[in-house]
């Protein structure tokens, strides 16, 4: 069984968002192993980026923070080489397509297999685009992991039946951030992903309270939660890993 199919398992999963070198390494390392500590079932991290065109301005915040403190891809993947001497549950990057072309497809997603790196999400990788990296993924065992939205409608068939490791998603329209209330109806965009994949999914954007996790994760396999998250290292700063240890355990337990 791979790594990320364990974490849904027999459970809801708890996945938090974190964005790597807020406000730096060494708290992002602190924040890992607290959230794992307290109920995290799969964390993703965020390898910041200049122009993130998914995210709100909190997790943009996020990314201008750890850019000004000297965050590169190659600090993360040394982040992650010591996380993994003892964090076992499932990690994933989230970053852009521009990070991965930059730095090299190959050269990024083999260097993702030997830190134990389990999948990867691009939120600007159209589906139809997706041949770009999915070879590469497939040729070193790397999920390359799709979000559906709201706006997929009759796509979601489509993206369903080719997706890996689990499917994201997209709670609302628009960037990420918190919002009072979800209306979209998850309920009708789970069925049609069920009866295309086995493969359990997730759903992220807008998550920011127990309520909201335990309805969420009712409707589908897990919660993924970034936002929230963000503001508390952004309010503690280095302090921040008890605080988000408190969040996180809060969180899985309402699920």
């Amino acid at each position: 069984m791979s790594r990320i199919k364990s974490a849904f398992e027999n459970k809801k999963a708890f996945i938090p968002f974190i964005t790597c070198g807020d406000p730096d390494l060494e708290t992002t390392a602190k924040v890992v192993r607290e959230a794992v500590k307290n109920g995290a079932d799969l964390i993703e991290l965020g390898i910041p980026f200049s122009d993130p065109t998914a995210e709100g301005p909190v997790i943009q915040g996020a990314n201008i923070r750890a850019l000004a403190a000297g965050t590169t891809t190659d600090k993360i993947f040394n982040l992650v080489r010591e996380l993994r001497r003892d964090v076992e549950i499932p990690l994933v990057f989230m970053t852009y397509a521009n990070v991965v072309f930059s730095y090299g497809s190959e050269r990024f997603i083999s260097t993702c297999r030997e830190i134990g790196i389990d999948g990867l999400i691009l939120p600007d990788l159209p589906y139809e685009e997706r041949d770009e990296f999915q070879p590469v993924c497939r040729k070193y065992g790397i999920d390359l992991i799709p979000l559906i939205a709201p706006t997929s409608a009759n796509r979601i068939a489509m993206i369903a039946k080719a997706a890996e490791g689990f499917i994201y998603v997209v709670s609302s329209l628009g960037v990420t951030g918190e919002r009072k209330e979800i209306t979209t109806d998850i309920g009708s965009i789970v069925k049609v992903i069920r009866e295309n994949s086995s493969l359990p999914c997730a759903v992220g954007f807008g998550i920011s309270t127990p309520e909201q996790a335990k309805k969420m994760s009712a409707l589908s396999d897990g919660a993924i939660v970034g936002s929230a998250i963000i503001k508390i290292i952004e309010k503690y700063g280095r302090d921040a890993a008890p605080y988000v240890g408190e969040y996180v355990r809060s969180m899985k337990e309402a699920m």
